[in-house]
């Protein structure tokens, strides 16, 4: 029977709720009782972030990495989760990732293989599968945006797989971080080129043309298929971060 996960909750069959509680926080269609239930809410969302931030409180050094849940292992790009996830610990990082299958798992998985600290944020939805096997500390989330804090908040940058429409989120919400300074010295790394280059030449031949973006922002994102290039570019962003820090 497949379990829903709704925060620390496990539901199984007809306890399965037909929406989410993302869906209702920000459905706005009925009668008026989010008056009533919203407060209510807002302490949920509290504990959350204090559960969140509790959880990861002394995780150290740390880089996030997205990718599709959809990807069985023995396709490529499983392999190369693994690698990445392999070289982020021999390079002194813990790993983040959504917790999922997929590519999510193949980066946990290399993490755990090299006796890393390997995490998974997971997140209440309609298909939840679950937080893999290869996670060691494991926080699940009914709220989304808080989710998203928790990857930015305790990483020192991003690797992004391939993947679909939660992995474009999680890259345009760094990259818009990064744009607006809220983060600093934040690298944002694609592995993938074959998979992302239609992307970045959109980007640079119809976007920086009509001037919604500029040229410098596309240069915020970097793009290899070698995770140990990626690596090498988290790690020296890092070292010119210390660098620049008061003694």
């Amino acid at each position: 029977m497949n379990a829903y996960h709704r925060g620390p909750v496990t539901l199984r069959g007809a306890h399965v709720p037909s929406t989410t509680t993302d869906q209702r926080l920000l459905d706005n269609t009925g009668p008026n009782d989010w008056l009533h239930t919203d407060p209510w809410r807002v302490l949920r969302i509290q504990a959350e972030f204090v559960e969140g931030f509790g959880a990861l409180a002394e995780l150290g050094p740390a880089v996030s990495v997205f990718g599709s849940a959809r990807l069985a292992p023995r396709h490529p790009m499983y392999a190369l989760g693994e690698e990445v996830g392999e070289r982020l610990v021999e390079a002194g990082y813990a790993v983040i990732t959504g917790g999922g299958p997929g590519t999510m798992e193949a980066v946990n998985k290399g993490a755990d293989r090299k006796g890393g600290t390997s995490i998974g944020l997971g997140i209440e939805l309609p298909f939840e599968q679950g937080l893999n096997p290869y996670v060691h500390i494991g926080v699940n989330f009914r709220y989304f945006f808080i989710r998203k804090t928790m990857f930015v908040k305790h990483a020192e940058g991003f690797i992004v797989l391939p993947g679909g429409f939660g992995t474009f989120d999680e890259l345009f919400e760094a990259l818009t971080l990064v744009q607006t300074k809220k983060v600093t010295s934040f690298p944002v790394v694609l592995i993938g080129t074959e998979y992302w280059q239609g992307l970045l030449d959109w980007l640079r031949d119809v976007a920086v043309p009509a001037g919604t973006i500029g040229a410098a922002d596309v240069d915020l994102i970097h793009v290899t298929d070698d995770p140990a290039e990626a690596v090498r570019i988290i790690r020296t962003a890092d070292d010119e971060r210390h660098a620049r820090r008061p003694e």
